[in-house]
């Protein structure tokens, strides 16, 4: 959860005086209450609502919530800005989405709240700036067209927000406070990433800091810049879109800018998304028996639109939503406008004996014995990427695709080891040793299934250390089958994943279960890990 905390005063400004029944239906919208105040409101906002994170989106989502706001819907005027983003970017930050907004009124409260709901994005969406970075710039200052390019560290030089003199790239990671706080982002880069606008001045360099001259808004600023950079598209335009919308409500015009990439679009899109729906799914789920005109006015309490062409009913998303991927997503908001209040319970005419399953309390006995080790229970994705399963598997083919993926992330995984390796890669910049495991599911195809997807359950360890190697985690196999009360034995073998005479395959009962040895440098180099890893992986199913 993140809480936001709201000025009292301006809050009531927009939906009247909160009293206590204002408090219900605030809670009752999904944004439970924390402390009321006299000068603030403070409320708990869902990871899956960032559009919520300032004055601008709770009060806009509340005031369409109790019906006295309808949807919301954004202009984007043409222009001629245009970004170019340079292929040296490529390697480190790679993506970015941009608008200019003009008519806006600075003062010091409005400044702070930008600022506010900007830290915010960066802690949720952005998750620590590490997934997207967001700079902001007054645009008297700067002069398009704009380039994002990526330079060496020490070709880099501008004097940093708030900094008394330049530095260069490399400087500030180690002299400034905000580049010492997220250092880490980008100490292990060849080459950083800046914003630079057609006279040669750096606007910033994301994502740690922006340039003092060119990035910094005043009370004068009336029309700004607005960027976010990262590693994936879709998200960094729900970033922008949400940012837009809240520069809207503060007044101002949204102008758009061309990004000329290798593949160039005009950003930012503000148009709805179209999901398809039927009523009969929405009533199914729910236990309810709503007209469609009744589904239509709740969907509308949210902030969604209707439409429907021929016979097919469509929900609008707006622009700045990014947890509405699915119809069973909109028989939430269905619910939660209806009210869960209005729902009455009741008890099945069944009777039956439950039992927990079997898998279920030998993985937690698994689990156990592995943290009494001192190792770190990890949960990770079913879905992922094929360049990250080809970065073990590189030859690997078989991928089982999700149709219709709105992310990046839009196939099954089919081992273990790769997701522990992408933990390990995201987390450098931890203590070591670093001792992980995961019991999870695993996919491949078979015709053999009636879904044509066989599951596993598999058993995945991973050890990253300067001295880390197979004996030592063949000590933690040891004990393992030690506590479970089974013999195994190892077989040398080849596997491409793995360094020649230090993998074997894991026999119990004279079948292979799984695989255990040092992960091969190549892999290590695809992955940015820089200390050995034994790793292990093995089918629970067969041993239960």
């Amino acid at each position: 959860m993140t809480t936001l905390t709201l000025d009292r005063k301006d809050l009531e400004e927009h939906i009247g005086k909160i009293d206590s029944e204002k408090e219900e239906k605030i809670t009752s919208m999904g944004t439970q209450v924390e402390s009321v105040s006299e000068r603030e409101v403070s409320v708990e906002i869902t990871p899956n609502r960032p559009d919520l994170l300032s004055m601008q989106g709770f009060t806009r989502s509340f005031l369409q919530y109790t019906g006295k706001k309808g949807i919301e819907s954004f202009k984007v005027n043409e222009s001629d800005y245009s970004v170019r983003v340079d292929k040296s970017v490529k390697s480190v930050r790679p993506f970015t989405v941009c608008a200019v907004i003009k008519g806006l009124k600075f003062d010091d409260k409005k400044i702070k709240e930008i600022v506010d709901i900007q830290e915010k994005l960066h802690l949720t969406l952005g998750r620590k700036r590490k997934k997207i970075a967001i700079g902001i710039y007054p645009l008297e200052k700067i002069e398009f067209p704009i380039k994002f390019i990526a330079k060496k560290p020490s070709e880099i030089l501008f004097r940093p927000l708030e900094f008394p003199k330049e530095l260069t790239g490399a400087q500030i990671l180690r002299q400034h406070p905000t580049g010492r706080d997220y250092a880490h982002l980008l100490d292990k880069a060849e080459v950083f990433p800046i914003f630079v606008d057609a006279k040669d001045r750096v606007l910033s360099m994301p994502p740690i800091i922006n340039s003092h001259e060119t990035g910094k808004i005043s009370e004068n600023t009336k029309d700004v810049f607005v960027e976010c950079s990262g590693f994936n598209l879709y998200y960094l335009n729900k970033t922008m879109n949400i940012l837009s919308s809240v520069f809207s409500d503060m007044g101002g015009k949204i102008y758009s800018v061309k990004i000329i990439d290798s593949k160039p679009f005009v950003s930012p899109n503000l148009e709805p998304e179209k999901i398809e729906f039927k009523v009969e799914n929405i009533n199914k789920t729910l236990g309810l028996n709503l007209t469609e005109k009744e589904i239509k006015n709740y969907l509308e309490r949210m902030g969604i639109g209707f439409e429907k062409p021929k016979d097919k009913c469509y929900a609008l998303i707006p622009c700045y939503r990014v947890d509405v991927l699915h119809w069973i997503d909109l028989a939430e908001e269905v619910a939660v406008a209806y009210g869960f209040e209005n729902f009455n319970a009741e008890i099945p005419e069944i009777s039956t004996i439950g039992e927990e399953d079997k898998m279920s309390v030998f993985k937690r006995a698994v689990s156990e014995i592995l943290a009494g080790l001192g190792l770190l229970e990890v949960s990770s994705y079913h879905l992922t990427t094929k360049d990250d399963v080809r970065k073990m598997h590189y030859e690997y083919n078989d991928f089982i695709e999700a149709e219709e993926s709105k992310t990046e992330y839009n196939v099954l995984r089919m081992d273990l080891i790769s997701n522990l390796l992408k933990v390990l890669s995201e987390n450098s910049d931890s203590s070591y040793p670093q001792k992980i495991f995961e019991n999870g599911r695993v996919f491949e195809l078979d015709e053999k299934e009636e879904t044509g997807i066989k599951e596993k359950e598999r058993l995945g360890i991973a050890i990253c250390d300067e001295k880390a190697n197979f004996t030592e985690l063949k000590q933690v196999l040891d004990y393992l089958f030690k506590m479970l009360d089974k013999e195994y034995k190892i077989e040398e073998c080849e596997n491409n994943n793995f360094i020649s005479g230090r993998v074997g395959k894991i026999i119990v009962n004279e079948r292979e279960i799984g695989v255990i040895g040092e992960i091969a440098p190549r892999v290590l180099k695809n992955w940015k890990i820089g200390y050995p890893v034994p790793a292990l992986e093995l089918n629970l199913s067969s041993l239960m």
